[in-house]
């Protein structure tokens, strides 16, 4: 990334630059530059800009907004850069011109590349765009994250990022990329892919889900849910099954587990027999059991409660429920029961859990 410790400031989404780059543990002491994680945030040419302002927005706030609207000295975790291609300003489909930092040229250090939507038209995206392609595979091979959003990933694809991978996209044009790019595993349905380094969002909003994803990667839930609520977001959808990037712990050869890993994913609501799901493996329940803890690392009930309490918690961070509903929602008559498992999950009871992430109080309504 750039020189200047200010990088992720430049384009006025903090009131006072100064302040990024304090460490309130160490009073005035400048916050080490190297405990940031750089983040390069690509604008195409003729691009949807919302897909590339989003992002720059949600990882300049991580740790900053929150903090100031109480009062608190921000610890920004991120240092954002916008960049086009030759660092001039970009055109776009909607009549706004967006002034970056620098050029593709200039990056000389970056952890995580965040491509924007890209203009419908594939052909014209890559002429326009194509001195992206082999930068990416450079950042690729120095082993930088690299994330498209939409009709972005069209970019990744191009550079044969996502060959062999799970990934989304916009669903209006799903079914050209499957027939540019076979070899990429296309699962228009989800909100967000992950597989290694690589991720991308499914539509232009897909944008905000997506980083906050990575806010919480890297910084932890708390983090993740206070930097939404201090931009009045909804916490990321990949809680919810049928938005979620993949089921937990499912990066491993095993394919009759990651089948039965992603039926549980979609029906976690759901009175689940073991037996059942055994066979829909072609398994005895006891050989299910056993290839399911090796393979996942828990065993199926174990995984099943796990996927019901993170979609608990995302009811939680974001509606207003009941405690019984909630637990209704995501598979548990017993309220009591539901309480308990919560509170073995999180360390926390439900109520307090919500009273710490849930939707603001007018209080903060107002501060906002």
């Amino acid at each position: 990334m750039g020189d200047s410790a200010n990088d992720g400031c430049r384009s006025g989404l903090v009131a006072d630059p100064s302040i990024i780059m304090r460490d309130p543990a160490k009073g005035d002491r400048p916050r080490s530059e190297r405990s940031l994680l750089d983040v390069t945030v690509v604008l195409l040419e003729r691009g949807l800009p919302s897909t590339s302002l989003a992002p720059l927005e949600i990882f300049a706030y991580a740790g900053v907004l929150w903090a100031m609207l109480h009062g608190q000295p921000p610890e920004p975790r991120f240092r954002v850069r916008l960049v086009s291609l030759d660092g001039h300003a970009t055109r776009h489909w909607v009549p706004v011109s967006v002034r970056p930092d620098g050029s593709l040229a200039s990056v000389r250090r970056t952890d995580l590349i965040i491509v924007g939507a890209a203009e419908i038209d594939l052909e014209s995206s890559l002429r326009a765009n194509a001195p992206l392609i082999p930068w990416l595979k450079r950042w690729h091979e120095r082993g930088a994250s690299i994330c498209g959003i939409c009709t972005g990933v069209s970019l990744l694809a191009e550079a044969g990022l996502l060959d062999g991978r799970r990934a989304t996209t916009h669903w209006g044009v799903v079914d050209q990329y499957r027939r540019l790019y076979p070899r990429v595993r296309w699962e228009p349905e989800r909100f967000v892919t992950e597989s290694g380094n690589i991720l991308c969002g499914g539509g232009v909003y897909a944008a905000i889900d997506l980083s906050l994803y990575l806010v919480e990667k890297y910084c932890g839930h708390e983090i993740a849910v206070q930097t939404a609520k201090a931009l009045l977001l909804e916490t990321p959808r990949i809680w919810q099954a049928s938005y979620a990037a993949q089921a937990p712990r499912s990066a491993h050869d095993d394919s009759a587990i990651q089948r039965a890993q992603n039926w549980l994913f979609q029906n976690f609501q759901k009175s689940v027999q073991i037996e059942e799901l055994a066979a829909r493996c072609g398994m005895s329940p006891r050989n299910f059991a056993r290839r399911f803890a090796a393979a996942a690392g828990e065993t199926p009930i174990a995984y099943l409660h796990r996927l019901r309490i993170d979609a608990a918690r995302h009811m939680l961070e974001n509606r207003r429920k009941s405690i019984g509903d909630v637990g209704l929602a995501v598979g548990y008559e017993d309220e009591a029961f539901f309480r308990r498992l919560f509170k073995r999950h999180t360390g926390v009871s439900p109520r307090d859990y919500r009273a710490r992430f849930g939707p603001r109080s007018a209080s903060m309504r107002t501060i906002a």
